[in-house]
């Protein structure tokens, strides 16, 4: 059998190939079925290699440089006690279109064991146009994949068939592959709310993944990036909201695995892991306030304290009398 970074997005727990039918590219437009293939060629073998050094230097680097004086990480202890041999899944909160770059480079520059990367990602912009494949080029070294075209707030209903073979490649992903490492938001979408704290209602599909895959999960708590990409960037050098990325512990699921295979289920598990992204959302609320605190007395005790020539002054008057 070829190693896992050969066969990590070919074959599925049986052997079987997990490369779509006829049928189900049938789904798709002529531009669409280029970029898959484009996409899934890169993410095989060699080329799926190369690009995740390419990911893991100049992509980290150039996100590194733009955040180091922002970012603050917390729990990467739990990444690293996972095993190493079995895939990881990271569910994570979704407010910013950089949240998974952020993580990525956390883990390329402080987690050093070996792994490959995908995000899942909405097919109708990143694989329907020159301007979003360019972008998973340039931006993703192509790791955003595999693509689901039928969801959304307008469902294409006739993209459905190929989504069922994005699922399946997906559950193969998270299901074996020493290093594989997927990143996925339960929620869907980016949650637009100005308050980092609140979230939009979990979608069951991630439940779907967990339950038929069995991967090790971590739950990510992600907040203080914008959407503006050069803003961000200026923010780094110009002050700006502190860039938190929060890990937690790997997720216990043993107990929804012996419950029937169903929707209200995929539901439960969608539930379960959002209720523990909020924990961290609360951990990171209250060191916020902490820090806040600390700042206020911090500013009232500076002001508080007589400056050195006034203090000479008094000292001076003191003196003489």
């Amino acid at each position: 059998m070829n190693s896992s970074a050969d066969t990590a997005v070919e074959v599925g727990r049986d052997g079987a190939a997990l490369g779509p039918t006829a049928e189900e590219l049938s789904a798709l437009s002529p531009f669409e079925r280029f970029a898959f293939r484009l996409a899934w060629r890169m993410n095989r073998g060699r080329w799926k290699r190369f690009w995740t050094l390419c990911q893991s230097t100049l992509g980290a680097g150039w996100i590194q440089v733009s955040t180091y004086n922002l970012l603050r990480v917390h729990g990467l202890e739990h990444v690293e006690s996972v095993s190493h041999e079995r895939p990881l899944l990271l569910v994570a909160n979704h407010r910013s279109f950089f949240d998974m770059y952020v993580v990525s480079t956390v883990l390329f520059r402080k987690a050093r064991w070996r792994k490959q990367l995908f995000f899942p990602v909405r097919g109708r912009f990143f694989y329907d146009s020159i301007g979003g494949l360019l972008l998973n080029f340039l931006m993703g070294w192509w790791s955003m994949f595999p693509p689901f075209f039928a969801g959304g707030e307008n469902p294409l209903i006739e993209k459905r068939e190929f989504d069922k073979f994005s699922m399946r490649l997906l559950t193969g992903l998270c299901r074996e592959g020493a290093g594989n490492v997927v990143g996925f938001h339960p929620e869907g979408t980016r949650n637009k709310s100005a308050d980092p704290y609140t979230y939009l209602r979990r979608q069951p599909g991630v439940g779907e993944l967990i339950y038929e895959a069995r991967p090790q999960v971590v739950p990510v708590f992600i907040a203080g990036l914008c959407n503006d990409l050069a803003r961000q960037v200026l923010g780094n050098w110009r002050g700006g909201e502190p860039v938190r990325v929060r890990f937690g512990p790997a997720l216990d699921f043993s107990e929804f695995y012996e419950r029937r295979d169903s929707v209200r289920t995929y539901k439960e598990i969608a539930d379960f892991c959002m209720s523990k992204i909020a924990e961290l959302g609360e951990q990171d609320r209250e060191a916020r306030a902490l820090e806040a605190t600390r700042d206020a007395l911090g500013t009232a005790t500076a002001e508080a304290r007589p400056s050195g020539r006034a203090s000479g002054e008094v000292r001076s008057q003191n003196y003489e009398r």
